[in-house]
């Protein structure tokens, strides 16, 4: 019996097909967010270039996704490495993600006050218990790296009690810009078209570095948490000059799950082949194809440590004016936790090395 061609010709192809239609979810952030709108599809090209299939699919940010990937292993996520150290005990511990990509792009904090007092962390730090820091929601990433920056210096920043959160960044922006003793926190790329900057300025206020020796000292699995970076916040014009602040920034993170789900339903050889093959890409490979963040990468350059020093000085030249305050602090929480009334911050877990082991983001946001 002769076989038909076009069968011979199906079965052939059947054969050197991929032994897999296997799709991948790569959970973002808003949908208006960079996350979403201009990293993922670059890393969904290059899925697709590796002989799978891959969705871009919002999230609230950050912990969200780990909380996803932690759910189903196969999943890849955006986020901060500054998260993903605070947040990877809830989920299991470190040991649950695999790092895929921790490429040259960085995130930075900002501290947007109209207080002239305010002009250094280290005067944050100090100020902390008489100052209201509005934050974006409480699920986003910059809400999640204030905690942070409680938990690793509680007797500075973590002594701040009155916190209450906006319904986005812009908000908490104009919350701050509008009131006394008031700083907003936030997380975002250190782009200086960006309008939060001169509303800022608009609004009389200045932003505030967010650099201390206690935040570039944290790791993660032996890497830094934290770099200090000069940041354009204004470009120069025919007026005037441009405007750069030294500030800390954590990198921007693509992970997936470590282990193996038992429940077997997941093609788990499938998944090893593609986080391989993105793990050897190139940086540029899995930049947005917009020109935005080739710009901000140009403007902004990290400090090296003796750079960084004359910065980090500033800080602890305002903390050492208030050194009898600290020592208040410190005698106060030893006399809580020996009468058992343990400050709220004492009873998560401890951190990996120095730290500890989303984000809904409106338009602009990651």
């Amino acid at each position: 019996m002769r076989i038909p061609a076009w069968i011979l010709s199906a079965a052939a192809a059947a054969i050197s097909a991929p032994a897999t239609a296997q799709d991948f979810v790569i959970n973002t952030g808003g949908e208006t967010g960079a996350y979403h709108g201009q990293f993922c599809p670059a890393l969904r090209d290059q899925i697709k270039k590796a002989g799978f299939e891959a969705t871009c699919q919002t999230s609230a940010g950050s912990t969200e996704n780990m909380q996803r990937v932690a759910k189903n292993p196969a999943d890849l996520g955006y986020g901060q490495l500054d998260v993903l150290a605070l947040k990877a005990r809830e989920f299991g511990g470190s040991s649950t993600f695999r790092r895929l990509r921790m490429d040259d792009v960085r995130e930075c904090i900002f501290a947007v006050t109209r207080d002239k007092g305010l002009d250094s962390y280290g005067e944050l730090a100090v100020r902390a218990d008489e100052m209201r820091v509005v934050l974006p929601p409480e699920q986003s990433g910059s809400a999640a790296t204030f905690r942070f920056l409680q938990k690793i210096d509680p007797y500075g920043i973590g002594r701040t009690e009155n916190i209450i959160h906006a319904a986005n960044t812009d908000e908490a922006i104009r919350i701050a810009l509008n009131s006394d003793a008031t700083v907003a926190f936030f997380v975002q790329f250190p782009d200086p078209d960006n309008p939060r900057f001169k509303m800022a300025r608009e609004k009389g206020g200045h932003i505030v570095p967010v650099l201390d020796r206690q935040i570039l000292e944290q790791r993660i699995d032996g890497i830094p948490v934290y770099f200090a970076q000069e940041t354009q916040v204004k470009n120069a014009s025919w007026l005037s000059s441009g405007t750069k602040v030294v500030t800390a920034c954590t990198p921007l993170i693509v992970f997936t799950g470590a282990n193996k789900p038992a429940s077997g339903q997941t093609n788990w050889e499938g998944h090893e082949r593609m986080s391989s093959a993105l793990e050897k890409l190139r940086g540029d490979e899995l930049m947005p194809k917009q020109s935005l963040f080739a710009r901000v990468l140009k403007r902004t350059r990290e400090l090296t440590a003796t750079g960084a020093e004359k910065f980090v000085e500033i800080s602890e030249q305002a903390r050492d004016k208030a050194a009898p305050l600290f020592e208040k602090a410190r005698e106060a929480a030893r006399q809580a936790i020996e009468a058992g009334h343990d400050k709220p911050l004492a009873d998560e877990p401890a951190a990996p090395e120095n730290a500890p082991d989303g984000e809904t983001k409106p338009a602009g946001d990651p």
